[in-house]
């Protein structure tokens, strides 16, 4: 059989269920998934085998309303994402229905789509009932052509399988673009760092999920097959530092601890991970923690 391959966007508002999707999809974590707004920031592929073809997925920063140089940064990098797509899937949840923010998706998306496929997922459709997700799904047709519409849970794999079907259907024939065991393009050293981050987010809840970043500074072998991990969590005012070294430190060690768990699973091996937390007022401007995030500074202007 001829090999297929292509990349599939997956846009939609902040906790549409992208990232859940995403790991579903390809079988594995590769995707930070809590269930605060705007956690994925870096456009992260995920790359999954369906018979012949191999589908290449970028899950996007949720598309908001920007504030900040950061959100701007962000919602830039989900746009390029689906510009850079050969598949479009606009992720929707059900139980919230067609919103301003995903009619201004939709606006966006005739403005982008241009000849490119565009599939419609209506998630977590065991939070309704079934004559709501089918009077949902005829009203986001009649706003927009889906060349198809899926419902699904991400969180229970429901749907998936024919979601994953049916994209692989729409891969152009070629040579596949990643190895057959790679799971994602990230550098292991970021995805270690977004699992920390993750873990720091979980932990921390409302209080300054979106005021820190985590960098891997080094990565070093070690001999007896371990992996030695240091990490910085930059945090943007003093008070922050406070409150994620928590009292006696307590915070900072159980995020440590929760992070190494995970990553010594994920690597199947011995994982020392060593965390310091550092005050840097102005990171939220500073060229090179973009860059650390995958993310366009200058887009950020916009």
């Amino acid at each position: 059989m001829t090999q297929r391959a292509g990349f599939v966007a997956l846009i939609g508002e902040p906790n549409a269920g992208k990232s859940t999707l995403l790991n579903a999809m390809v079988g594995s974590k590769v995707s930070i998934v809590t269930h605060k707004v705007q956690t994925t920031r870096a456009r992260i592929r995920g790359v999954a085998i369906e018979g012949e073809a191999q589908i290449v997925f970028v899950d996007t920063p949720g598309l908001f309303r920007p504030r900040r140089r950061l959100d701007r940064a962000m919602v830039a990098a989900a746009w390029t994402g689906a510009a850079d797509a050969d598949v479009v899937v606009l992720m929707i949840e059900a139980h919230r229905g067609l919103t301003e923010g995903v009619e201004a998706i939709l606006e966006g998306l005739e403005e982008r789509a241009g000849d490119r496929s565009v599939a419609l997922v209506i998630n977590k459709i065991d939070r309704v009932e079934a004559p709501k997700l089918l009077g949902l799904a005829k009203e986001m047709n009649d706003r927009f052509a889906f060349d198809e519409t899926f419902m699904i849970s991400a969180e229970k794999a429901r749907g998936v399988d024919d979601l994953r079907a049916w994209l692989a259907g729409k891969m152009s024939e070629g040579p596949w673009l990643y190895p057959e065991d790679q799971i994602a393009d990230l550098p292991m050293r970021m995805i270690a760092a977004e699992i920390t981050r993750e873990k720091l987010t979980l932990r921390l809840h409302q209080e300054l999920p979106y005021q820190l970043t985590v960098e891997t500074e080094s990565w070093e072998e070690r001999k007896d097959g371990a992996a030695a991990i240091h990490q910085t969590i930059y945090v943007a005012r003093d008070g922050h530092k406070g409150i994620v070294l928590g009292k006696r430190g307590e915070t900072v060690k159980a995020v440590g601890k929760a992070a190494r768990e995970e990553l010594t699973a994920m690597l199947d091996r011995p994982v020392h991970l060593f965390l310091q937390v550092k005050v840097r007022p102005n990171w939220l401007d500073e060229a090179e923690r973009y860059s650390a995030m995958g993310l366009d500074f200058s887009d950020g202007n916009a």
